[in-house]
Parts: C-alpha cells; sequence; structure tokens
C-alpha cells in the first residue's frame, strides 16, 4: 500500500511563504492523481489542489496566485508551494493520493500556523 509522508509545515508570520512535501512510498507512476487538503480548526477538511498523473493540475479559484502545486518525479515527492499566506490558511495540511486501482491513501498532516 501507498505510504504518504508531510513535512514542511510550520509558523509563519502574515505574508511569508512556506513549502510542504509529500513522499511517497510508491513510484509516481503507480498513483493516478495527488491532492493537498487543508482541515482549520472547527472546519470541514477541503480541497485545495491536485496534481494528475498527466501532470494537469487543478486548484482551489481563491488560492491561484499563491499556492502552487509540483512534483519531482524522481524523488516520488509532490509539493505545495504557498506565498502571502494570510491567518485565514492556518490549518493542519494533508496530502492524498489515488493509487492506480483507486484507492485513497492520507499522509498524517502537517500543522500550518500562520500569525498576523
Amino acid at each position: 500500500q501507498v505510504q504518504l509522508v508531510e513535512s514542511g509545515g510550520g509558523l509563519v508570520q502574515a505574508g511569508g511563504s512556506l513549502r510542504l512535501s509529500c513522499v511517497t512510498s510508491a513510484s509516481i507512476f503507480r498513483i493516478n492523481a495527488m491532492g493537498w487538503y487543508r482541515q482549520a480548526p472547527g472546519k470541514q477538511r477541503e480541497w485545495v489542489a491536485t496534481i494528475a498523473r498527466d501532470g494537469s493540475i487543478t486548484c482551489v479559484q481563491g488560492l491561484k496566485g499563491r499556492f502552487t502545486i509540483s512534483r519531482d518525479n524522481a524523488r516520488n515527492t509532490v509539493y505545495l508551494q504557498m506565498s502571502n499566506l494570510k491567518p485565514e490558511d492556518t490549518a493542519v495540511y494533508y496530502c492524498k493520493a489515488r493509487d492506480v486501482f483507486g484507492s485513497d491513501v492520507w499522509g498524517q498532516g502537517t500543522q500550518v500556523t500562520v500569525s498576523s
């Protein structure tokens, strides 16, 4: 089974940047799509961005220009570059992979805290 490990979260001031990483235990080519989600305190988990097997990218419209998803196939890693962070971006960020069999696997999450 695919396993995911996120990293890169932390405490940052408003206007700052962070890059989250999600390393998979399987080759990127065994995965149909990988995405980032986030869950703020007291709120439901929400989708942020997805990168598909063919490299196509979709992202929440309101985050475009600040958040960018990318991947490094050689490192089996997907990134979420976040810039101009705002306090409302504070959340636990999760990576999700959908494998070629259609099964979803989640990472453990990484905390991002943006101070005002």
